[in-house]
């Protein structure tokens, strides 16, 4: 049984780097229409997802934190009515750092939300312009004041290993951020995906990536700042004071059930892989049609959920419970890993065992991609 949610909002107020698709942007929604689609799409996972009060609610997506907080109101208010509120539930709503996106901030808090997650970035003008973000530094901390007034859980997020960043401005940089005194920071590398964006622009010589040697030593700088702040890394770019770690995604990385809504919203429930239609005319079309947005629901097979499990537990300095996790999917330990491969990076110190733990040390971290490639059983990733 699903004992989180995701709530999905795809519109953003205006166009920006991070949207795949220009419907993302709208002069004008009609909030009554996506209310009833969105309270449709929740009591159709509710019927086949609930019995067990909800640890988390995590509204993403566009820009969540300007939808009206009726409707935030609203829908939280549903979903108790469905599942049922554990006591100390955690309800985030994602937002950018800007100051109109600020003055909603009092009246979430009163619908309901308990935590925001802002999407800084950077605290320097000139990277933010590089990022694509369409806030600066002064509006940025502007909100953050805000939110930390009217919020009880303020997390903020970086991106760091930029072109050309030294070692000494990201020292600076990090130290500032640490400064604010929010229990949790999620603290990126930048990376070049295929397709996007910064893809492109290192293809046509735009600019260079920074290399891996001096990105790996940024890496380990952050891990011993943040620390000595008393925010140590429990997951590989996530940091937070003991107790304020970010259960929704923490019900992610230790592959529990959650539910998704709204589109182009992911889910997993027993064993089920679900997918929402992403183009919002779509999601809509199937809730008058069917009463649901779901593209797909695909039953996973037991390896294919048993590499997925590991590939998310893997990311957490508490690793994953190898006992555990082979008898959840029926498998033999030795199914699951690839032992003489653990067995070498233990010995290079790159892993640790921890009874039937299995946890990457921070020394294997910064090659965390390519270790899970070697860790997990071929097997299941073939599978």
């Amino acid at each position: 049984m699903a004992r989180a949610l995701y709530i999905h909002w795809p519109f953003c107020a205006r166009k920006c780097p991070y949207c795949d698709f220009n419907s993302h942007v709208r002069a004008s929604v009609d909030h009554g229409v996506w209310e009833r689609a969105l309270l449709a799409d929740m009591r159709h996972e509710a019927a086949l997802a609930g019995g067990e009060p909800l640890d988390s609610i995590f509204f993403g997506g566009g820009t969540p934190s300007l939808m009206p907080p009726a409707l935030v109101a609203s829908l939280l208010h549903q979903a108790e009515a469905l599942w049922g509120f554990a006591p100390d539930i955690e309800i985030t709503l994602e937002a950018n750092p800007s100051s109109v996106e600020a003055a909603n901030f009092a009246a979430l808090a009163e619908a309901g939300v308990n935590r925001v997650s802002l999407g800084v970035q950077a605290l320097d003008d000139e990277a933010l312009r590089f990022l694509g973000r369409l806030h600066g530094v002064d509006e940025a901390l502007a909100a953050l004041e805000t939110a930390q007034k009217a919020f009880s859980r303020v997390s903020f997020d970086l991106i760091y290993a930029r072109p050309g960043q030294t070692e000494a401005q990201w020292r600076a940089e990090l130290d500032r951020a640490l400064g604010f005194g929010t229990s949790h920071l999620s603290l990126y590398q930048l990376t070049i995906e295929p397709g996007t964006r910064f893809a492109t622009e290192v293809r046509q010589g735009t600019f260079t990536p920074l290399e891996d040697d001096p990105a790996a030593e940024l890496f380990v700088l952050t891990q011993e700042m943040s620390a000595a702040a008393g925010l140590p890394a429990y997951e590989i770019s996530n940091h937070a004071r003991l107790g304020e770690e970010s259960r929704h995604n923490l019900t992610y990385w230790r592959y529990e059930d959650y539910c998704g809504i709204g589109p182009g919203a992911h889910g997993r429930r027993g064993g089920h892989a679900t997918m929402r239609h992403k183009k919002p005319e779509n999601w809509l079309a199937s809730i008058e049609e069917r009463g649901h947005g779901a593209q797909e629901e695909r039953a996973l097979t037991v390896s294919e959920q048993a590499s997925e499990a590991l590939m998310m537990g893997l990311r957490l300095a508490e690793g994953v419970d190898l006992a555990a996790m082979a008898q959840r999917f029926g498998l033999a330990e030795t199914a699951l890993v690839a032992a003489e491969r653990v067995e070498f990076y233990r010995r290079l110190g790159m892993v640790m065992r921890a009874g039937p733990r299995l946890i990457v040390t921070p020394q294997g971290m910064p090659l965390l991609d390519a270790l899970l490639g070697e860790l997990v059983a071929s097997e299941l990733v073939l599978a």
